[in-house]
């Protein structure tokens, strides 16, 4: 099968539709991208390489539901494959990165959507607990406001209110209007 953005982008679109075919489809021929992807990355051995691909289609399958079909594909994938990379180099020793990669992550044409995600941590880490945890949850992980509300302990109100009030301070820090 022939690998483009095109190709990709209607996997991904025909997978959030319930093909499941599509979307296996899709898995599978993102395998070879993301070996290649992380081999020209990161100087580690094959099994380190293998665990970020199985990680970043984790990710993918994960957290299909915030891909917005009116953007790149590629982009939202080598975003999550980033990430994924860098939690890696964070986690282990045994990764080293190529020297250079921090320019080489920031030089290729990511969409800044991806390439302003670096902060997103940063930024939660600045709201309560609470607040941080309910955004991450729904809007990061993907998950509903139920779920989200058992996996913290919480109600589902409580979920909303927290997610409503984070993103309320988070808007008055990104535009200056907060300390």
């Amino acid at each position: 099968m022939r690998v483009n953005e095109q190709t990709l982008r209607e996997l991904m679109s025909d997978g959030l539709d319930g093909d499941a075919a599509a979307h296996a489809t899709l898995l599978r021929v993102l395998v070879p991208l993301l070996r290649g992807f992380y081999r020209r990355r990161a100087s580690g051995g094959d099994d380190d390489i293998e665990d970020l691909v199985q990680e970043t289609l984790i990710a993918v399958h994960t957290r299909r539901a915030t891909y917005d079909r009116g953007r790149s594909f590629t982009a939202w994938l080598f975003a999550i494959a980033r990430y994924k990379m860098i939690d890696q180099f964070r986690r282990t020793s045994r990764l080293r990165p190529i020297e250079g990669l921090e320019d080489t992550l920031l030089a290729d044409d990511f969409e800044d959507e991806a390439v302003a995600r670096i902060d997103i941590e940063q930024l939660l880490g600045e709201l309560p607990a609470k607040q941080a945890m309910a955004i991450r949850a729904t809007r990061i992980d993907g998950l509903s406001v139920a779920e989200a509300a058992q996996r913290g302990g919480v109600g589902e109100s409580d979920v909303k209110v927290s997610v409503h009030r984070g993103l309320k301070a988070l808007m008055r820090r990104v535009q200056g209007n907060a300390p």
